[in-house]
């Protein structure tokens, strides 16, 4: 990673157009073909964006994007442009601000939906099992414990949800009848492979993925395309696969710690977020960094 220069909760340029701000990423009209994707060191939970950034972050989210966005070529197209930042029209603290957290990528049609795989029984999906022995209409076995293994990876789609606002699972029939049955059935399959590669990959550094969600968008000539972030400690559950036990919540690599602390607030999980601790803000960033490290290995 680069040396951290500072943390960055928002970020400010004053040469190109800011086209969208989402809950982490800042997001930059370069020209008519790319834009450019600045990823913060804020934190969102419970789809609200807390007040207190992450150091590190931000790095750690676009390393990680960048290294699974090399490594699944094979599997699906993503949105990289090849273009540098070197190459924008930036001062330079512009430039030392955005260093190691930003990418230039290609504009692209986004489907409205995340493309969720879950391949572990955790969060929402424990406990929509526990309420109906299925998660999000997908039959499962009868008696699996809590963090157990699913038999196989399901497709769980949901809608994306504005700033503020929860996303919420649907069906796949739904999911086809917003983007199409044949385009719906190129995303379950195209997610299950990045998924199945992936937890391959991170379970030989002692790295479980519980579960992650990818977006995807279509080019100028219709093809699927992996875009927004890959397989972060935001987008995924990271479980460390020495400790991992069916039947307990295993600690994780991701920013369910800050999530674990938040229920044992009194708040209503409506915005305003609460301040973080410095202690819960320094072990998050310790979290994300090992995540780095072990994936990343070589």
């Amino acid at each position: 990673m680069d040396t951290p220069t500072q943390t960055l909760h928002t970020s400010t340029l004053r040469r190109l157009a800011k086209i969208h701000t989402g809950k982490v990423r800042d997001i930059y009209a370069v020209d008519a073909g790319t834009m450019l994707i600045v990823t913060t060191d804020r934190l969102s939970a419970f789809d609200v964006v807390l007040p207190d950034p992450i150091p590190e972050k931000g790095r750690v989210l676009t390393e990680i994007s960048r290294f699974w966005f090399e490594r699944t070529r094979h599997i699906v197209p993503n949105h990289l442009s090849g273009h540098r930042l070197e190459d924008l029209p930036l001062d330079p603290g512009e430039r030392a601000q955005l260093s190691g957290r930003a990418m230039v990528v290609r504009r692209l049609q986004a489907l409205p939906i995340e493309a969720v795989v879950r391949g572990y029984l955790i969060g929402s999906g424990w406990k929509d099992y526990q309420r109906t022995g299925a998660v999000c209409g997908i039959a499962l076995p009868r008696g699996l414990e809590l963090a157990q293994q699913l038999p196989a990876p399901i497709f769980t789609p949901a809608t994306k949800a504005a700033v503020g606002e929860h996303d919420e699972n649907i069906s796949f029939e739904e999911t086809a009848r917003l983007i199409g049955p044949g385009r719906a059935a190129q995303v379950r399959d195209t997610a299950l492979a990045l998924y199945g590669f992936a937890a391959q990959h991170a379970r030989e550094r002692g790295i479980i993925i519980a579960d992650t969600k990818f977006e995807f968008g279509l080019d100028e000539t219709g093809r699927l395309t992996l875009i927004d972030e890959a397989l972060t400690p935001d987008s995924s559950r990271f479980w460390p696969s020495a400790t991992w036990r069916p039947g307990l919540s295993p600690p994780s690599f991701d920013k369910q710690f800050v999530r674990d602390y938040l229920e044992t607030l009194d708040w209503d999980k409506k915005s305003p977020g609460p301040r973080l601790p410095p202690d819960i803000i320094a072990r998050t960033t310790e979290k994300y960094l090992e995540a780095l490290r072990r994936l990343t290995a070589h």
